[in-house]
């Protein structure tokens, strides 16, 4: 037989078992080759212009490229090695090394470059879905069309023909380390299955166990007052990374074995089959892929925790908005307020109009705030805040001694938090008044152009106010001191007061915080960006991450061929093997994936203030689908294990 020959033969024979390989390469090149077009359609230049969409996705293009690579290399590790025994039966027969290799060469370049021109053609057919999706999300109104680039096919060609020289010199490599002999002991190399549970494997899985929890406990510390200064803050965040990552692979290095050791002691050595394919083989596997699991799960857990960040800042936009813009539409003064005025009164547009005279003033807070953070930038001595009326607030009525505050956003609430009561002092250029402190009230009255950013209104008693008003200290205040705000009655019309809104020519005093809608959608269109970006390439780990566990579940599956036949010889029916495989694949699919979810909920459990208002229903949505997509692959090596147990049999 020609050299031609046996590559098609050869070809022809490991296709059945290379789909998913070919699977995972038509989606990378199809995923990589569409975002790569994004970068040159012109569809992007609505993005360019605020948000920098093309440089985010040449960035997310380049960590691609690093995801596909490493899976890619891998994959073709796992396959060679299935390989070796063939290769060394090539060698027997007298075929160099040199040839061999030419034989794997030609291989993997009609498997490699005919997935990518599949995959070249669906990620042009895709393209647009794609950019419809990230247009969707950021709230761009242009459209999304087929665009066809030639910059971008170049670009996808010129990295997938380098990562196919990367297989061919592991390949090469391989082949130049590997004997005869040793060839044919690859896929019989296996850790002992005999020996004991010793004391030191016991040590290690209770330590992981420890490392683990230990980084839980400071995760959950973070912000809640514990550390007081920047040092001890980023000394705890390199603690809980170095504390959890260690932990994992000592996790998988001793605790797996030790935990289901202990199961087993339970069971006074008397074992079901399931459990002889479950347990037993789980024990001996995650410990001899504990630096791959260890990486697979750290990884998932980056993936899932920033999907989840990113997607509350997404679905808290509208509530971020409502804090800092509190009505429809805000105006710097009397002039503008008139103009809008009167455009509304031209559409028939019904609105209600707010205004509240605003004093700078600084408030001595030492009583009521503890600062977490010894460098923080406020000082509670002396915080200058926005003081308003009580009249300025529709059904309050203060006495002159009391003071309340209203309105504070959770990522300073976190960091300096306030007690429930207390004595602060409001200070004027030459006064200083005592108040009672009264508590605080969710409701944002004012933007957070008046509040630097986000710290509370002080509402006082009206006389109060005035006495603060005649002694004000004329270097606090700002360009206004009466914030104007309209509500439009009827929810109907808001969409059309947006777009006489924005037709006006409102002057920007106060930047694009202008329009409670208007500040949403700025917002969707930021987080929404990132949220597109970080999905497509959790998605892009997801499949490769999984296809890797399905690699290593079809390796196993067929070095414990013998032992599907040798069960069923002993009595065992094939529906017994099935319900072990099944028990056996939820452990191997479940035990990273449930260590991941872990790590990512306290992740963002520590942190997700930070992003927005809302914590459980984004975060909850993205594991849900994270989890569900993650089982496919699970069920996947279910199939081909039974398929396996019917071959052997």
């Amino acid at each position: 037989m020609s050299i031609n020959g046996l590559i098609l033969r050869n070809l022809k024979k490991n296709v059945k078992n290379y789909y998913l390989y070919v699977f995972a390469l038509v989606f990378s090149a199809a995923l990589y080759f569409a975002f790569v077009t994004l970068q040159y359609d012109p569809a992007m230049d609505e993005l360019k212009g605020s948000m920098k969409g093309a440089a985010a996705i040449r960035t997310a293009s380049i960590l691609l490229i690093a995801i596909v690579t490493v899976f890619i290399l891998y994959a073709n590790a796992i396959f060679i090695k299935r390989r070796s025994k063939e290769i060394g039966l090539l060698q027997l027969i007298g075929l160099t090394k040199g040839q061999i290799f030419k034989l794997l060469s030609a291989e993997n370049l009609l498997l490699y470059f005919g997935s990518l021109v599949i995959g070249l053609f669906v990620g042009f057919a895709a393209s647009r879905l794609v950019t419809m999706i990230l247009f969707k999300i950021t709230g761009v109104g242009a459209v999304a069309s087929l665009y066809f680039s030639s910059q971008a096919l170049l670009q996808t060609l010129i990295v997938f023909t380098i990562i196919y020289g990367c297989i061919l010199a592991v390949n090469g490599l391989f082949l130049k380390r590997q004997n005869i002999l040793s060839l044919f002991r690859v896929t019989g190399t296996r850790e002992e299955k005999g020996r004991r549970i010793s004391i030191w494997e016991i040590f290690i899985g209770l330590l992981g166990i420890l490392f683990i929890a230990a980084g839980y406990f400071i995760s959950s510390k973070l912000f809640g007052g514990d550390f007081t200064s920047m040092n001890e803050l980023f000394a705890a965040m390199a603690f809980i990374l170095a504390s959890v990552i260690i932990g994992t692979y000592l996790f998988y290095k001793g605790s797996v074995r030790f935990l289901f050791h202990l199961v087993r002691k339970r069971k006074n050595g008397y074992l079901h089959v399931k459990d002889v394919l479950s347990l037993s083989s789980i024990m001996f596997r995650m410990k001899s892929n504990a630096l791959m699991l260890t990486v697979i799960t750290t990884l998932s857990a980056l993936a899932i925790g920033l999907l989840s960040l990113s997607y509350i800042s997404y679905y808290s936009a509208e509530k971020s908005a409502q804090q800092q813009v509190p009505n429809d539409f805000v105006v710097p003064n009397d002039q503008e307020a008139t103009k809008l005025k009167q455009a509304f009164d031209a559409e028939n547009i019904t609105y209600e109009e707010k205004r509240i005279e605003v004093i700078q003033a600084v408030v001595n807070t030492s009583d009521i705030l503890s600062t977490t953070l010894d460098e923080t930038t406020f000082d509670a001595d002396k915080m200058q805040m926005p003081i308003i009326s009580d009249k300025s607030v529709k059904g309050m009525n203060l006495s002159p001694d009391d003071t309340l505050f209203s309105g504070y956003v959770d990522m300073l609430s976190k960091v300096m938090p306030l007690e429930d009561s207390g004595s602060i002092e409001l200070l004027g250029k030459t006064e200083t008044i005592p108040q009672n402190y009264i508590g605080l009230e969710r409701d944002f009255l004012l933007p957070y152009t008046f509040t630097s950013g986000g710290l509370p209104t002080a509402v006082v008693d009206d006389t109060v106010f005035n006495r603060l008003k005649q002694d004000a200290d004329p270097s606090l205040q700002y360009g206004t001191s009466l914030y104007i705000g309209l509500d439009v009655t009827d929810e109907s019309q808001l969409d059309k007061a947006s777009d006489v809104f924005s037709q006006g020519s409102y002057n920007p005093a106060f930047g694009t915080e202008l329009s409670q809608s208007q500040t949403a959608e700025i917002q969707k269109q930021n987080m929404g960006l990132m949220m597109f970006i970080v999905g497509f390439l959790g998605l892009t780990f997801l499949v490769t991450s999984g296809c890797i566990l399905y690699f290593k579940q079809m390796d196993e599956s067929e070095e414990e061929r013998g032992s599907y036949t040798i069960l069923r010889k002993l009595g065992f029916t094939p529906g017994d093997l099935v319900q072990g495989i099944r028990m056996k694949q939820f452990f191997s699919f479940g035990i990273p994936l449930l260590i991941g979810l872990l790590h990512s909920y306290f992740a963002v459990q520590s942190g997700w203030f930070f992003f927005g208002g809302e914590l459980w229903t984004p975060m909850l949505i993205v594991m849900l689908l994270y989890t569900v997509l993650y089982s496919v692959f699970g069920i996947l090596s279910v199939l081909y294990s039974k398929k396996v147990i019917k071959d052997a049999l």
